[in-house]
């Protein structure tokens, strides 16, 4: 499956520079990736996953290819924009399919650079999110009640936007702190392209000197309470630096980290709190010819995760060869797997865990 978000923000808040990083990162991706169409507000990067190296070694391959999350830069949003100012509603056709939203809001100080129609971390939030709210509320108020005799489902998805609609006059986004909509619910609002019924992430990016061993964690805390947000979506990172991490290799990016006092970059930090919000996981092939990882939901079954390699697999799948990343790694590989009985063959209904190295059995 394709993992797309779109990232929001006001003007001067570190948008562009956190997505110029993500286009450093996505430079030194190209090579695995000749057929990706880039286009210029669009970021395709890789997932940060250490066990790819460890199977590329064991399979004796130079090839990997990590899974990829696309970010999409949403340029102009200002107060004001549902009605037309800056770019208008030219931003909102760009992550209406995105899978979530990544709000980049400020949390620096720097009287070099001006705040656009904010004073704030909290009132840079309440306007990004007022202009979707009112973007939704425009969208919603175009639908119209069936005529005549109208079938139950016509009727059940009038009463959803209806409902839709009081959350939004209320204030309120159409998903609450990233909760759970109704099947029916989520049909509706992906329907109608509706943006505050995506999931959320939250980058506050900070000052360099506000980084630093045991800081980020904090920060994350006293940001989560003070927005009332729930922790996991929340990252605190320093976009600068984070531009700066990206041009370097991996070794140096590890020193740099270091010296910061921090384990692991801002980016991988977003990248994996969206996997955690969005309920995403891993699962791994791995031969001669590539190492690679592939992104399916939660509690996807095998067949399902065999359509995300080619959608005919998952009509034609049979069975499944499956084992667990680290019974691989100390078994060293397919052969010694097999010999030491820990290869499962796995059926339809096999709910896969993360992790999972898989050879898939597809018929004709």
């Amino acid at each position: 499956m394709s993992l797309s978000i779109g990232i929001v923000g006001l003007p001067n808040v570190g948008k562009s520079t956190l997505f110029n990083a993500l286009l450093k990162q996505q430079a030194a991706l190209a090579a695995n990736y000749p057929f990706a169409t880039i286009e210029p507000n669009v970021g395709i990067v890789p997932v940060p996953d250490e066990r790819l190296a460890v199977l590329a070694k064991i399979v004796n391959t130079s090839v990997i290819k990590p899974a990829t999350v696309e970010f999409v830069d949403i340029a102009g949003l200002v107060r004001g924009a549902s009605k037309g100012e800056g770019l208008g509603n030219k931003f909102l056709a760009n992550i209406r399919e995105a899978n979530a939203i990544v709000h980049v809001v400020r949390a620096f100080a720097d009287s070099g650079i001006i705040r656009e129609g904010s004073t704030n971390p909290q009132e840079d939030l309440a306007i990004i999110r007022m202009e979707l709210q009112l973007a939704d509320l425009a969208t919603l108020e175009k639908q119209h009640p069936p005529k005549g005799k109208a079938e139950k489902e016509e009727l059940l998805r009038f009463e959803i936007v209806q409902n839709f609609i009081k959350r939004l006059n209320n204030g309120q986004n159409i998903r609450l702190n990233n909760g759970e909509l109704s099947e029916e619910e989520e049909w509706v609002a992906k329907e109608l392209g509706l943006l505050t019924s995506k999931k959320e992430l939250f980058v506050l990016n900070i000052a360099e000197e506000d980084l630093g061993e045991n800081k980020v964690d904090g920060l994350t805390e006293k940001f989560a309470t003070e927005l009332n947000l729930p922790k996991e979506s929340v990252i605190v990172m320093c976009n600068k630096i984070e531009s700066e991490l990206s041009s370097l290799s991996d070794e140096d990016q590890a020193l740099y980290l270091e010296e910061l006092g921090l384990k692991e970059s801002g980016l991988a930090r977003l990248i994996k709190s969206a996997y955690q919000v969005l309920g995403l996981q891993s699962f791994l092939t791995a031969g001669e010819l590539e190492v690679r990882a592939w992104t399916i939901k939660q509690g996807a079954k095998a067949p399902q995760a065999a359509g995300v390699i080619h959608t005919d697999f998952e009509k034609k799948f049979i069975k499944a060869n499956v084992v667990s990343f680290e019974d691989f790694v100390e078994f060293s590989g397919w052969k010694g797997v097999k010999e030491v009985g820990r290869l499962r063959l796995e059926g339809k209904d096999y709910v896969m865990k993360d992790g999972d190295v898989v050879e898939f059995m597809i018929g004709s």
